[in-house]
């Protein structure tokens, strides 16, 4: 995989689009549940790769 492409559309974001988007998250979600988002977020990045390496460990014992 490669993160080029990525890596070309973050040099696109100007410190003021950061500044504008982090602002507009403010406004629509507040500041209080920005947090319970951010926890969320964590856990569900976590069990996306706990289930990821659960598959990979299952097809190693396919083979």
């Amino acid at each position: 995989m490669s993160f080029l492409p990525l890596f070309f559309a973050l040099q696109l974001l100007a410190p003021w689009h950061i500044i504008v988007i982090v602002l507009a998250i403010l406004l629509l979600f507040g500041g209080k549940k920005i947090p319970e988002l951010m926890k969320g977020l964590g856990q569900g990045i976590k069990e996306f790769k706990d289930a990821k390496d659960g598959a990979s460990e299952k097809k190693e014992e396919g083979k």
